[in-house]
C-alpha cells in the first residue's frame, strides 16, 4: 500500500513510495500532525542516486519493525535534497554545528515547529563500525522528548542561536580583486595534490570550478604554477576511474586519492561544470588530448542526459540490480572474453585498461588508464593516430557489450539550475572549441527551460512531465539568467538578452538582502522556513550568489549601466575576506574577481554572417580572456542592447569594437589588429 509520498513527482520520493514508513512529504500537513499528536518529526533528506541513502532505505526504511517504530513515534518527512536545496541548507547546517560532518542521507529530529534537536547521516540497522544501531537512536530520542523535553526544547534553542550568531565575517571595506594573486598561490602551495593531481584528500571530488579559475589566473596572469595545478588534475581524472573510460562523462567523486574508484552515480552538474574546464585547458596548454575529452563529456550530456525536448535529467544511479558499480565494472575473464571475441588483443588491452586477473577493486575491475596514453602507445610501438584509431575500435566494442546490461535507473526530473549549468557548458565550450552544434543543443535547452518552467510569469525550480513544483530559488534565476547572457553572447540574438535582464532584474528584486547585501537563496514571498539561507559557498554546484555577480558584471557590460557594476562589487566584498581563507571553496567567485582584475572588457563584433565575421570571431575565441564580455551579432540590434547601439559594419565589411571602462577602441576589420587590441588591453 502506498503512502502519501505517491503522488509527489521527485523520482526520490517515489522511491520510498511504498516504504511501511509512513512518509509525508514536506509542508503544512506533516507540522500540523506533528501538532497534533504532539510527537516530534524524524526528516530524511537524500537524493535518489546516493548510494548510501539506498543502503538506509534498503536496512531500515522497508523493514516493518522500524517503520513501525518511526510511524508510532514520530511524523516522518522525506525530502529529496535536489528538489529542496533551501531545506537541505537550512537543516545541512545544523546537522553540521550539532555533528561537526554532514552528508546524505541526513536524518534530523525536528520539533513540531521545525526547530531541530538531534542529528546524523546514515546509521545502520545494527550496531557496527562504532555507529549506534538505527532502532536505538529511534527509542532514545523518542524517551528524551517524552521524558526529557525541557532539555530537548533547550538543545533546539541552543543550536538556533548558534546558528544565528554564526558568521562569515565583515566584508572587506575596499575592493581588492588582486586577492586572487594570493589565493592562487595558497591553492597551488597547499591545496593542490602533486603526486596524484586535484586538491585534498580522499574522497576527492572533481572541483571544476577551482580548475577553471585557476585557468582563468594563468591566462590572466601567466603563472606557470595555476596552470600546472589545473592541467594535472584535469589529466589525472581523464585517466581516472571516475572517468567513464567507454561512454564518457565522469562519476560524482572518487573514494580514493589516486581517483580510481568513483562511487558511480554521473549527475549533471559535474559534467556541465567539466565539460567548460576541459575545453579552456585544452586551449590554454595546447593539449588535443583535454579536446577529446571536452568532446566525450559532451557526447555524454547530448546522448545519454538529454531528453527528447532539449532538456537535461539530473542523474544516473550508482547501483544497477542492487549491486554498486555493477553496470561499469568488469570481471576479468569477462573482459578477456570480449576481446579476444573480437579479435583484440586481450594482454595489450587489459593492461591498458589497468586490469587485473583478481581485479583492482572488490575482485572486479574499474577501467582506467594507468600510464599516460603517449607513452603507452610508445611502448606498444605504435604511433599517436594509429593507437587512437586501434582504441576507438576497441572502445566500441566494449561498450556495446556493457549496454547490454541492466542499467543504472535514471532520474528523469528536470532542474533548471542544473540545465542552465549545461546550457552555459556547452555554449561556452562550444564557442573555445568551434562546435556550433553544442551552442545549437544550449539554445534548444534554454528555450525549452524557458517554455516549460516559467508559468505566469514566475520561474520554478523543477520538473517531471508536465508538472512543475517547487518556486524557484536564487540559483535558478541567476544561472538561467547566466545561460541566456552565454547564448545572446554566442547568437547575437536579443531575445536572450531580455530574457537574462528581466531574470537578473527579478532575482535582485526579490532574493536581495537589503540589510547585509548580498542574496538570500529564497525569495522575499518564498515558503518561511527555520531559517533563511544564505549561500555563500561554491560547493557542488556553485552559490546563487556568486552567479548573480557574474550576470551583474556582464550585463553592466552589455547595458553600460553602473548599478548592475556596483551589486557585483557590493557582493564582491562580501566574499573577499572568505576567499583569502578557502579558496578552493570559491571557484566559482574567484573567477569574477579575475574578470575585475582583468577588465571587465566588452568585445561587439557587428556584421552579417559570413567568412569576414568568423575570422573575427575566432580571434575572439582563440584562448581564455577573464572578464571579456563577447557579443557577435547582426547590425542594427542597438535599439535593444545599448552596447550595440551606433555600431555597426565597417566600409561594408564585419567590425569588432574592443571597449574597457565604458570607453571604445576605433573599430576595425582585420583580424590581427582585432588580435593587437585585444593583447594590449
Amino acid at each position: 500500500m502506498a503512502n502519501r509520498l505517491a503522488d509527489t513527482t521527485s523520482p526520490y520520493l517515489l522511491q520510498h513510495a511504498d516504504n511501511p514508513v509512513d512518509w509525508l512529504p514536506w509542508g503544512d500537513e506533516a507540522f500540523a500532525e506533528a501538532r497534533r499528536r504532539d510527537v516530534p518529526i524524524f526528516l530524511s533528506v537524500g537524493y535518489s542516486a546516493c548510494h548510501w541513502c539506498h543502503v538506509m532505505a534498503h536496512e531500515s526504511f522497508e523493514d516493518e519493525d522500524v517503520a513501525a517504530l518511526l510511524n508510532e513515534r514520530f511524523v516522518c518527512v522525506k525530502v529529496d535534497r535536489e528538489e529542496r536545496p533551501d531545506v537541505d541548507q537550512v537543516y545541512m547546517q545544523a546537522v553540521q554545528a550539532m555533528t561537526g560532518h554532514g552528508g546524505w542521507p541526513m536524518s534530523v529530529f525536528l520539533t513540531p515547529g521545525g526547530a531541530p534537536f538531534y542529528a546524523g547521516t546514515y546509521w545502520p540497522k545494527e550496531p557496527r563500525h562504532g555507529m549506534p544501531d538505527f532502532p536505538r537512536v529511534i527509542t532514545a530520542v523518542s524517551e528524551a522528548w517524552e521524558q526529557r523535553r525541557d532539555e530537548v526544547l533547550g538543545s533546539a534553542e541552543h543550536i538556533a542561536t548558534a546558528i544565528a550568531e554564526h558568521s562569515d565575517g565583515e566584508p572587506a571595506d575596499q575592493l581588492d580583486p588582486n586577492v586572487v594573486d594570493a589565493a592562487a598561490q595558497l591553492t597551488v602551495e597547499r591545496a593542490w595534490d602533486r603526486e596524484h593531481g586535484g586538491f585534498g584528500q580522499a574522497p576527492k571530488f572533481p572541483q571544476a570550478m577551482t580548475i577553471e579559475w585557476l585557468l582563468h589566473h594563468h591566462a590572466r596572469t601567466g603563472d606557470a604554477g595555476s596552470l600546472d595545478a589545473a592541467v594535472h588534475s584535469l589529466d589525472a581524472m581523464a585517466r581516472g576511474g571516475i572517468h567513464d573510460q567507454l561512454g564518457g562523462g565522469f562519476a560524482r567523486y572518487s573514494t580514493d586519492a589516486t581517483w580510481l574508484v568513483p562511487h558511480f552515480e554521473k549527475m549533471l552538474y559535474d559534467n556541465a561544470l567539466l565539460l567548460p574546464a576541459y575545453a579552456a585547458g585544452a586551449l590554454l596548454a595546447g593539449r588535443e588530448d583535454l579536446a577529446r575529452v571536452a568532446h566525450s563529456t559532451a557526447a555524454y550530456l547530448l546522448g545519454e542526459l538529454r531528453a527528447p525536448d532539449g532538456r537535461f535529467v539530473s542523474a544516473t544511479d550508482a547501483d544497477s540490480e542492487g549491486v554498486e558499480g555493477k553496470y561499469f565494472t568488469w570481471p576479468y575473464d569477462e573482459l578477456v572474453e570480449v576481446l579476444t571475441e573480437a579479435g583484440y588483443d586481450p594482454d595489450r588491452w587489459t593492461r591498458f585498461l589497468g586490469a587485473r586477473p583478481n581485479g583492482n577493486w572488490d575482485g572486479v575491475n574499474v577501467l582506467h588508464e594507468p600510464v599516460p596514453r603517449a607513452q603507452f602507445a610508445a611502448a606498444e610501438g605504435l604511433d599517436a593516430d594509429d593507437f587512437e584509431a586501434q582504441w576507438e575500435q576497441v572502445r566500441a566494442t566494449l561498450l556495446a557489450h556493457r549496454l547490454q546490461r541492466v542499467p543504472p535507473a535514471v532520474d528523469d526530473k528536470v532542474l533548471t539550475d542544473w540545465n542552465a549549468l549545461t546550457v552555459r557548458g556547452l555554449v561556452r565550450s562550444g564557442s573555445l572549441l568551434d562546435e556550433p552544434d553544442w551552442v545549437a543543443a544550449g539554445a534548444a535547452a534554454a528555450t525549452a527551460l524557458h517554455d516549460a518552467h516559467v508559468v505566469d510569469g514566475r520561474l520554478y525550480h523543477a520538473s517531471r512531465g508536465s508538472r512543475v513544483s517547487v518556486p524557484g530559488f536564487l540559483e535558478d534565476h541567476a544561472l538561467l539568467a547566466l545561460a541566456d547572457l552565454e547564448l545572446f553572447q554566442a547568437t547575437g540574438q536579443p531575445v536572450w538578452f531580455e530574457r537574462a535582464l528581466a531574470l537578473a532584474t527579478d532575482a535582485h528584486d526579490r532574493f536581495h538582502d537589503e540589510a547585509e547585501g548580498g542574496w538570500f537563496q529564497t525569495a522575499h514571498d518564498a515558503e518561511s522556513l527555520y531559517a533563511r539561507p544564505k549561500d555563500r559557498f561554491d560547493n557542488a554546484v556553485p552559490a546563487g550568489s556568486s552567479v548573480m555577480i557574474e550576470v551583474c558584471l556582464t550585463l553592466a557590460g552589455l547595458t553600460g549601466d553602473l548599478a548592475w557594476r556596483d551589486r557585483a562589487e557590493s557582493g564582491l566584498r562580501l566574499f573577499q575576506p572568505l576567499v583569502a581563507r578557502m579558496p578552493t571553496g570559491y571557484g566559482w567567485t574567484l573567477c569574477q574577481f579575475e574578470a575585475l582584475a582583468a577588465g571587465p572588457r566588452e568585445l561587439a563584433i557587428v556584421g552579417r554572417p559570413g567568412a569576414d565575421r568568423d575570422t573575427l570571431v575566432e580571434v575572439a575565441h582563440d584562448t581564455v580572456r577573464p572578464g571579456l564580455v563577447v557579443v557577435v551579432a547582426e547590425p542594427d540590434h542597438g535599439d535593444v542592447v545599448p552596447l550595440l547601439a551606433g555600431r555597426g559594419e565597417v566600409a561594408g565589411r564585419p567590425a569588432a569594437y574592443v571597449c574597457r571602462d565604458l570607453a571604445c577602441e576605433l573599430p576595425v576589420t582585420d583580424p590581427g589588429e582585432l588580435a593587437r587590441q585585444l593583447d594590449a588591453a
